[in-house]
């Protein structure tokens, strides 16, 4: 597992628009292997937005 600050800056390099679809949220979280809800809180505090949300868990 990486650690926050590292996915934090792997994020801001892969999301420029600061959306990212639901699916991309879950493949992210497995790829980091973090849960979904650190994976929310992460992109909370990075001010990235859940767009076309599967099942509302972000």
């Amino acid at each position: 597992m990486l650690a926050e600050a590292e996915i934090k800056r792997v994020l801001k390099e892969r999301v420029g628009d600061k959306k990212i679809t639901c699916a991309e949220a879950f493949g992210l979280a497995k790829e980091f292997k973090i849960s979904l809800k650190q994976m929310g809180e992460i992109l909370d505090e990075c001010s990235i937005k859940i767009t076309r949300c599967q099942l509302g868990c972000f």
